[in-house]
C-alpha cells in the first residue's frame, strides 16, 4: 500500500454516509430532549437557563473535539480536566503578575502545546501506554497547580478578560461562538486534510500506516498536542467565566469529554470519529444534566445515565466491528 492510498482518504470515506445519518440521529435526540424538558418544566426555555446550558455545554464540546483527535488514533487523554484547572491557574497567575492579556493567553496556550508534546514523547519515545502517561499528568498537574496557589485560588481582576465569557453576540453566548471557532478548523483538519486522514490510518493500523509512508510519530504528537491545546483553551474560558484560577476546577471533565466523544460516535478502538458527533454528544450530556437539575433529580442519577449511555454505545460499536470482519 502506497502513501497515495492513504492520501486518497479511502479509509474514512465509506463511513461518511453512516456518520451523517448518525449525526442526524443525535440531532434528533437533542431536539427531542429540549422539547421534552420544555414540556416538563416551566424554566427550561427561559433565556437564563438556555444561556447557562450553552455556556456549560460549550466547554465540554471543545474538550470533546480535542479528545476525539486522540481517540481516533486508538489513544486516550485522561489529563484534559487537570489541564483545564492548571491553565486556569496559569492565566490567573500571569494576569496577577501584570502580564498583558494577549501575552498571558498565548503563554497559557503554549503550556497546552508543551503538555501535549510531553504526552506524545512518553508514548512514542518511552513506550508508555497513553492511559498511564496521561493519568500521571492528571495527578501531577493537580499537585503543581495546588503548589503554585498554596492550595487557594487566584482572583482575576482583568475585566476585559472576565467580561468576555458573560457577553453575548447576536443573542448567543460568546462561549458558544468559541465552539464554532474551534469546530470549523477542526472539521477542515479532520475531514478535508491529509493529516486528518493520517489520524484515521494510525488508529486503524499504525504499522500499515507506517509502511504506507505516514509519519506515525508525528501524527501522534499532533493528536495529543491538539487535545491539550483544546484543554488549555477551555482553561482560559473557564477562568474567564468564574473569575479565578483554581487547580481543583474541572475535576471529572476528562470523563465528560470522553463520554461526549463516544456518545457522538467516536470508537474507543480507533479509526472512527467525526467533529459534529462529539459536539452533539456534549450538548446531549449538558441537556441531561441541566434537565436533571431542573427536575430536582439526584445528581447521582446523572452519572448513572451517562455510564449507561457509554456502555450501550460501545456495545453496539463492538457489534458493528464484528459484523465488519
Amino acid at each position: 500500500m502506497s502513501a497515495e492510498t492513504v492520501d486518497s482518504g479511502t479509509g474514512p470515506a465509506p463511513r461518511k454516509g453512516v456518520s451523517i445519518l448518525f449525526g442526524l440521529t443525535l440531532l434528533g435526540l437533542l431536539l427531542f430532549l429540549w422539547l421534552l424538558l420544555g414540556l416538563a418544566t416551566n424554566s427550561f426555555w427561559t433565556p437564563n437557563n438556555i444561556s447557562n446550558l450553552l455556556r456549560q455545554g460549550a466547554m465540554t464540546a471543545i474538550l470533546a473535539v480535542g479528545q476525539t483527535f486522540v481517540i481516533i488514533t486508538a489513544g486516550i487523554d485522561l489529563s484534559v480536566g487537570a489541564v483545564v484547572g492548571f491553565t486556569s491557574v496559569i492565566v490567573a497567575w500571569l494576569l496577577a503578575a501584570g502580564v498583558p492579556l494577549w501575552i498571558a493567553i498565548i503563554l497559557t496556550l503554549a503550556f497546552g502545546v508543551l503538555i501535549g508534546a510531553f504526552h506524545a514523547f512518553g508514548i512514542v519515545r518511552m513506550g508508555l501506554p497513553p492511559f498511564i502517561i496521561t493519568l500521571a499528568t492528571l495527578t501531577s498537574l493537580r499537585g503543581i497547580g495546588l503548589l503554585i496557589t498554596n492550595g487557594s485560588t487566584i482572583s482575576i481582576t482583568n475585566e476585559a478578560f472576565t467580561n468576555f465569557s458573560r457577553a453575548d453576540f447576536l443573542g448567543v453566548p460568546s462561549l458558544f461562538w468559541m465552539v464554532i471557532v474551534v469546530a470549523i478548523p477542526a472539521y477542515v483538519f479532520l475531514h478535508l486534510s491529509r493529516f486528518g486522514r493520517y489520524l484515521f490510518a494510525v488508529g486503524s493500523n499504525s504499522e500499515a500506516a507506517r509502511l504506507s509512508g505516514v509519519n506515525v510519530h508525528r501524527t501522534i504528537y499532533l493528536a495529543y498536542i491538539l487535545s491539550s491545546t483544546c484543554a488549555a483553551f477551555v482553561g482560559l474560558l473557564l477562568a474567564s467565566r468564574i473569575g479565578i484560577g483554581n487547580a481543583t476546577q474541572a475535576e471529572g471533565w476528562e470523563l465528560q469529554a470522553i463520554a461526549s466523544s463516544v456518545i457522538g460516535g467516536t470508537s474507543l478502538f480507533g479509526a472512527v470519529g467525526s467533529v459534529h458527533g462529539p459536539l452533539l454528544g456534549a450538548f446531549i450530556l449538558a441537556t441531561i444534566n441541566n434537565g436533571a437539575n431542573l427536575l430536582n433529580v439526584n445528581s447521582f442519577w446523572q452519572r448513572i445515565i451517562t455510564g449507561v449511555l457509554i456502555i450501550v454505545i460501545v456495545y453496539f460499536d463492538q457489534l458493528r466491528r464484528r459484523g465488519a470482519r
